[in-house]
């Protein structure tokens, strides 16, 4: 994909609205609104790489209430011919339909490889990738099980969502504080996973959320891993012009 002198392409990730409670999600969404609404004035297209929620999940005729800002930003940007594509993330996998069917948000549940400018680029959230947190990948497995699902959601609604939430609350970076960076880059397991495809591979940036760090990383053949941060401690993002990926702070 070829992008226009004076266009770019936007990348974000880890907003999970929602928590810890009302107050700071709706403060964190309107902080993140603006950003939107900045951006709209040179965006060629926008990435989100999963947890723009900290719960979301799909029923037939049900989704999470809230959010209405976020959403109808989203919505405002497709209307006005800006791509958004949205990458779920470890607490929004359960998405359906309704981002493509409602917003024209086309929606990917696994890591998808674009090409801007002729770099290749390998994005994705990042959770479940490189080695070790087995116990994690199991239980990923698990809540990706369409006959689990189907049976979760026979569960009301309300019942459900508060489940889910219960859940969530148990996640040590938003209740406790920051993500830990590993002084040796070696040891950070997304940078294992970037080495392994790079075996077989030419890609030039790996770009993923999920860690909560941003994240800049050289890695062989010239590549680069970038993490996008989080809302919640960073306002971090990344945008692409030219040839190349530029990680960025809004307000901080």
């Amino acid at each position: 994909m070829k992008i226009p002198k004076g266009k770019k392409v936007y990348f974000a990730s880890d907003n999970h609205l929602g928590a810890p409670n009302l107050i700071e999600s709706q403060k964190r969404e309107k902080i993140f609104v603006k950003w939107l609404d900045k951006i709209k004035e040179d965006a060629h297209s926008i990435y989100l790489l999963g947890d723009l929620f900290d719960v979301w999940i799909e029923y037939k005729h049900v989704v999470p209430k809230g959010f209405v800002r976020v959403l109808g930003k989203l919505a405002e940007l497709v209307d006005n011919g800006i791509p958004v594509y949205f990458f779920v993330g470890n607490h929004d996998m359960w998405m359906k339909g309704y981002f493509e069917k409602e917003l024209g948000i086309k929606v990917f549940h696994k890591p998808e490889q674009i090409e801007l400018n002729s770099k290749k680029i390998l994005l994705g959230h990042g959770d479940g990738l490189g080695p070790n947190d087995n116990g994690y990948k199991r239980l990923k497995k698990a809540f990706k099980n369409k006959l689990l699902q189907f049976i979760f959601r026979l569960i009301h609604p309300d019942i459900g969502l508060s489940i889910a939430k219960f859940l969530s609350n148990k996640n040590r970076i938003i209740y406790s504080g920051k993500d830990k960076f590993y002084s040796n880059p070696d040891d950070e397991w997304l940078v294992e996973y970037c080495k392994k495809k790079l075996l077989n591979n030419n890609i030039d940036y790996f770009i993923f959320g999920h860690r909560h760090l941003p994240l800049e990383i050289n890695l062989p053949k010239k590549s680069k891993y970038v993490n996008l941060g989080d809302w919640i401690n960073y306002n971090s993002y990344a945008s692409f012009s030219e040839d190349k990926i530029t990680l960025s702070y809004w307000n901080k």
